[in-house]
């Protein structure tokens, strides 16, 4: 449908730089997230103010600005260290750690709330049963908060994991090979912007998708004893 000129193999590893980000993105996003949730449950004022200090400066600020912060910053932030340890020379981390740091730095501030909702429409007398029973904190969060907690997040997280997928052309502007990097090069050299970016937008749609039929299954996996019940 589309001529391509030789740029499909380029659009190709686009997406897999993509889909790269956007996983570690989530892995990390998902690992913030029940932190911040922690952080924000807890009795203690220092670690909510720790939590409500996170989520509260992050979800302030465009995801562009922490893409920038975090590449740029970091970089300032390891020369000083290695000139502490004798090294004199200029580090940076690469486009790709950054943007994974970038993306899952703004997604687990959002997936804060998600988890501290979820954790909170677990029914308490559950919680307390488990210590009448003598279970562990560990043991109850693992046993009992978090499966429950799962099957409230994941359509929230789902809808976070998609707006995530397109955040990850923000990447490009610190030279990130993802997709819409690989589109403007090809742009460039081919003069066909409306070609590029009209697959670009399909890629994007086809990712998306996949991402919807993935969310509903794992709702239907996560809340499978719930439905029993109902039975």
């Amino acid at each position: 449908m589309f001529d391509l000129q030789g740029f499909g193999d380029q659009l190709l590893l686009g997406v897999w730089m993509t889909l790269k980000v956007a996983a570690g993105g989530l892995v990390m996003g998902l690992i913030l997230g029940l932190a911040g949730a922690g952080l924000k449950l807890s009795k203690s004022r220092i670690a909510y103010g720790i939590g409500a200090t996170y989520t509260t400066v992050i979800r302030g600020i465009p995801e562009l600005l922490v893409v920038l912060i975090i590449y740029f910053g970091s970089a300032g932030v390891l020369t000083q260290v290695a000139g502490w340890l004798g090294h004199d020379e200029y580090v940076e981390l690469s486009p790709l750690l950054a943007g994974i740091i970038a993306l899952g730095v703004a997604f687990g501030a959002y997936a804060t709330e998600v988890f501290r909702g979820a954790i909170q429409a677990i029914p308490k007398g559950q919680i307390e049963a488990a210590m009448a029973c003598g279970m562990t904190g560990r043991r109850i969060f693992f046993r009992i908060t978090l499966p429950q907690a799962w099957r409230v997040a994941i359509p929230g997280l789902g809808n976070l994991f998609q707006v995530l997928l397109k955040d990850t052309a923000l990447i490009s502007v610190v030279g990130l090979d993802e997709i819409m990097r690989k589109s403007q090069i090809a742009i460039s050299n081919t003069k066909e912007p409306f070609t590029f970016f009209f697959v670009a937008a399909l890629i994007y749609l086809s990712i998306t998708v996949i991402v919807m039929i993935g969310q509903r299954y794992a709702e239907q996996w996560a809340g499978r004893g719930m439905a029993r019940r109902v039975e």
